[in-house]
C-alpha cells in the first residue's frame, strides 16, 4: 500500500474513532452525570495508556523543566476543552459541535501569527475570516442571543488551539504518550474530584458498557492519530482530517434523527473550504522554501 494511501486510512480511521466516541458519550449522558462519564472513560483509558507506554518503553520524564512546564500547561488547556466540548456536546447537535471544530487548522494558523510571529499572507488571511464568519452561521444567534453551549463550544475550539500551541513548543525529547498519559490522568483526577461534588450514581449496565466503549475508540483515535504523522505526506493526509463532519453528519442522523438546516451546512462548507485553502497554502509556501 502506497504511503500516501495508508496515511489518509489512518486519519479517516483517526477521526471516525474520536466522532464514535463523542456520539457514545452523548447517549450515555442521558443517563449519567457529566463528570462521572469523563472519570469513568478517563480511568479505563489512563490504563491502556499506561500499559501502552511501559511496553514501549515512554514513560521516562528524562526531558527538560522547561518541557515539564509546558506538559502541565497542556493538561490545564485539555481539561478546559473536555469539560467545554462534552457539555456542548451534550446539548447540541452532534455534527454543529463537529463542525464547530473544523475550525482548528484556521485558529491555529491564527494564533501561530498572533503569538509566535508566524507570516501568513494575504489569501491565508482571506482564508480565515471566511472561516470564522462559516463558524458564525453554525453558531449563529436565536432571538435570544448565542446559546450558552454554543458559547461552550467556540471555547472548546480556543482551548484546543491553546493546547495545541503549546504542544507545538515542546522539544523532540518529549514522549508523545507520556503526554497523552499525563493529560489523561490529570483529566481523571480532575473528573474524580469533582464527583465527589456532583454524586456518582449507580451506573446502567448499557450505560457503562458505552463509557468503556468510549474509551477504546480514544485511544484507537490517538493511536491512529500518531501513526498518520509517520507515513506519508502531511500535506496530503491532513485534509482527510474533514473526514470527521461526514461521520457525525452520518451518526447524528442515524442515531440521534438529527440533520443540519441549510444555514448549518453552509457554514460548515464555508469553514471546510477554509481549511482545506489554508492547508494548500501552508503545503505550497513549504515547498517553495
Amino acid at each position: 500500500m502506497a504511503p500516501n494511501v495508508k496515511g489518509a486510512m489512518l486519519m479517516m480511521g483517526s477521526m471516525a474513532a474520536f466522532t464514535v466516541n463523542d456520539a457514545m458519550i452523548k447517549v450515555a449522558g442521558a443517563e449519567l452525570p457529566l463528570f462521572q462519564m469523563v472519570a469513568m472513560r478517563g480511568a479505563l483509558a489512563t490504563v491502556l495508556v499506561f500499559l501502552l507506554a511501559r511496553h514501549l518503553g515512554a514513560l521516562h520524564l528524562n526531558f527538560p523543566r522547561h518541557d515539564k512546564w509546558l506538559v502541565a500547561a497542556r493538561c490545564l488547556a485539555e481539561l478546559s476543552a473536555t469539560f467545554f466540548f462534552l457539555t456542548a456536546l451534550l446539548h447540541m447537535p452532534l455534527a454543529n459541535v463537529t463542525a464547530v471544530l473544523q475550525a482548528l487548522p484556521l485558529t491555529v494558523t491564527l494564533g501561530a501569527v498572533l503569538f509566535f510571529g508566524e507570516h501568513i499572507g494575504w489569501r491565508r488571511i482571506l482564508a480565515i475570516g471566511t472561516g470564522f464568519v462559516g463558524m458564525l452561521l453554525i453558531v449563529r444567534p436565536g432571538p435570544d442571543g448565542f446559546s450558552i453551549y454554543a458559547v461552550y463550544a467556540l471555547i472548546a475550539v480556543a482551548s484546543v488551539t491553546v493546547r495545541d500551541l503549546i504542544t507545538r513548543r515542546m522539544s523532540i525529547h518529549v514522549p508523545s504518550l507520556a503526554v497523552t498519559l499525563a493529560t489523561s490522568l490529570s483529566i481523571t483526577l480532575a473528573a474524580g474530584v469533582a464527583t465527589a461534588v456532583t454524586g456518582w450514581q449507580p451506573v446502567p449496565l448499557g450505560a457503562g458498557v458505552l463509557v468503556a466503549c468510549a474509551a477504546v475508540f480514544v485511544l484507537t483515535g490517538y493511536l491512529c492519530s500518531v501513526m498518520v504523522m509517520r507515513v506519508g505526506d502531511v500535506g496530503f493526509v491532513a485534509p482527510f482530517r474533514y473526514s470527521s463532519l461526514v461521520w457525525a453528519l452520518a451518526l447524528g442522523w442515524l442515531v440521534f434523527g438529527d440533520w443540519p438546516d441549510t444555514i448549518t451546512m453552509l457554514g460548515a462548507v464555508l469553514v471546510v473550504a477554509a481549511g482545506l485553502f489554508t492547508l494548500f497554502r501552508e503545503r505550497h509556501s513549504q515547498a517553495a522554501e
